[in-house]
């Protein structure tokens, strides 16, 4: 029979957890009742409980961080030194160890995680759930190298400890991270021995189905990073099957581990993820219309999520999804759309700086895109140096660089293209990525034909076409067509400037690209013109005419909107008036 002491701090227990549960929750007769129980002198085990109790309860209903970090704190001191106490003890450490990553005090933060992990290795769910915790923060900080190592012990520990399913996770994880820190040829073999482990899986379906999609993601993104837009499409199919399966199937996670109890992301937000890693495909293949498509479904699956709860990887999505409709918006020809959706970017940025500071360079990037299609090319060059200079990533880099040579030829400044010449040559690009180094032919091919060295450029432009035309790259074949058509034209062979022009104009009507078939037009007017064919002249004169309208409406549109000043930003806070946040995903689109 218990004592009248230990009675008076179990019916504040049980008091403390019926006004937490009652509808609405009575939270501060709870912390009240919680804190009472401390005048009781409670044992060492309901005292650390008591403590970790209100340190969660502080956390999520209340703004008063600092008396629920001082609960935290005092729970994981207390429990420790208690035997058989993993509950507590762990779950104090990793609550502490995420406030206080928060707080960016994550030197606090990363001893906490060591010695919990250190302390949990007879717990397979704790110390798999601690090791993930800690190789997250050493991600964040960029450490990608210690970060790997980790999910490398978590593979090897969830391995010895049957936890299978955890154990497929840990490699994927380490895949992913290698792939960001762009060590491509060491995330091969990874892939290939969860791919493998995946094939052989004989535990739960669902479970199978949940890491082919992780897998596949990674696959996808893979291909993607290296320009292999044709490469990828059997992946991709695959993923966006298996998503499907996921969705129609009741998420069971019970396997035989204790320790197979996590998840990568809610299939919620993988459906998301998928329709992303689709419009990424389809921006770089050039189908502008289809990732028009995909990114109007995402965003609005995105709104119902962050109804429900407004997780920050959403905003990160939502984010990544503008990021590509902008330089779709672009190469349709629609710069106010484009500008209206730079400007929700711009909103999400100034909601979350630290979305500004993962995000910052490309948003930047996407203003000198829009700059240049302005034709504000002081502006353009601005905002490409801007994200030069706050950017380390290689392949963001090289984008931007072959963007800002474009500048520097557009504007007869050849002393500033040589300077760059180094950054954007085909032969020793920085960039692992089969696109990017077609694209530089394509950069060498326009600076030959602007210097009337026609033969030169004809081969820089035939290797682009080789290499786009490998990888369906249609944006690329479109504008080597027509350049190439150019070329010809102005050495007087109308024959194969037309067999170069006419393709050019039926791919860019496909993508749809409006300055090519804008060039092409004009470029046919004048081919019908020497071959004396005044009907066909006239028509493509017609179709000149009603692309330079549509594109000239448009710029005017643009420049008088408020949000235009964003091309004047390069650092500190947005203008006046620019960086506003859309109402809902259909205002969007």
């Amino acid at each position: 029979m218990a004592s009248s002491q230990d009675a008076w701090y179990l019916s504040l227990l049980g008091l403390a957890e019926h006004f937490r549960t009652s509808s609405p929750p009575m939270i501060k007769l709870c912390i009240q009742c919680l804190q009472a129980v401390f005048n009781f002198k409670p044992p060492q085990r309901v005292e650390a409980r008591t403590h970790l109790q209100l340190g969660n309860i502080l956390l999520t209903h209340t703004k008063n961080i600092d008396l629920a970090k001082n609960h935290l704190e005092q729970a994981w001191l207390l429990s420790q030194v208690i035997n058989s106490f993993d509950d507590v003890k762990f779950e104090a450490a990793s609550v502490l160890a995420e406030l206080y990553e928060q707080q960016e005090q994550i030197c606090l933060s990363k001893p906490i995680l060591r010695k919990a992990i250190e302390l949990s290795q007879h717990n397979v769910y704790w110390h798999c759930r601690l090791i993930f915790q800690l190789a997250q923060i050493h991600a964040t900080e960029k450490d990608y190298t210690l970060a790997s190592s980790l999910l490398g012990v978590g593979v090897d520990y969830a391995h010895i400890s049957n936890a299978s399913y955890t154990r497929v996770l840990f490699l994927l994880s380490k895949g992913m991270l290698l792939l960001i820190d762009k060590k491509l040829q060491e995330v091969q073999p990874v892939l290939n021995q969860a791919g493998h482990l995946i094939e052989t899986w004989t535990g739960a379906v669902y479970q199978k189905e949940y890491l082919k999609v992780y897998f596949l993601v990674l696959q996808v993104c893979h291909y993607l990073m290296a320009g292999q837009v044709k490469s990828v499409k059997p992946c991709l199919k695959q993923l966006q099957q298996s998503i499907q399966t996921i969705m129609a199937t009741d998420d069971v996670f019970m396997g035989p581990s204790p320790g197979d109890m996590f998840l990568w992301m809610p299939k919620e937000h993988l459906y998301v993820l998928v329709y992303l890693v689709t419009v990424m495909h389809s921006m770089q293949a050039g189908y502008m219309e289809k990732a028009q498509k995909y990114t109007d479904k995402a965003l609005m699956q995105i709104e119902k999520l962050k109804i429900v709860e407004n997780k920050p990887i959403l905003s990160v999505f939502q984010l990544m999804l503008l990021e590509h409709i902008i330089m779709c918006r672009l190469v349709m020809g629609n710069k106010t759309q484009a500008l209206q959706e730079i400007s929700s970017a711009a909103a999400l940025c100034k909601q979350c700086p630290r979305l500004l500071e993962t995000h910052g360079p490309q948003l930047h990037t996407l203003l000198g895109l829009y700059s240049m299609s302005m034709n504000c090319m002081e502006a353009a060059e601005a905002q490409f140096m801007a994200a030069l200079n706050i950017s380390q990533e290689r392949e963001l880099w090289t984008f931007t660089n072959l963007n800002l040579a474009i500048v520097y030829l557009r504007g007869k400044r050849e002393a500033d293209f040589i300077a760059l010449h180094e950054r954007i040559n085909p032969e020793s690009l920085p960039s692992h990525s089969h696109s990017l180094r077609a694209a530089a032919y394509y950069v060498q091919g326009l600076q030959a034909f602007f210097q009337g060295r026609y033969n030169e450029a004809k081969r820089y432009l035939r290797e682009t076409l080789k290499m786009a035309n490998a990888e369906d790259l249609n944006r690329l074949t479109s504008c080597s067509l027509v350049l190439l058509g150019h070329i010809f034209l102005s050495l007087g062979n109308s024959r194969e400037s037309m067999n170069m022009v006419t393709p050019a104009m039926q791919l860019a009507s496909k993508i749809p690209d409006v300055h090519v078939q804008l060039w092409a037009s004009a470029i046919l007017k004048d081919l019908h013109r020497i071959c004396g064919d005044s009907q066909r002249e006239n028509e493509a004169y017609q179709r000149h005419v009603h692309f330079s309208q549509m594109l000239l409406s448009d710029h005017f549109q643009a420049s008088q909107m408020p949000e235009h000043n964003l091309i004047m930003w390069t650092q500190g806070n947005f203008p006046a008036n620019t960086a506003n946040a859309p109402s809902t995903s259909g205002s969007l689109l």
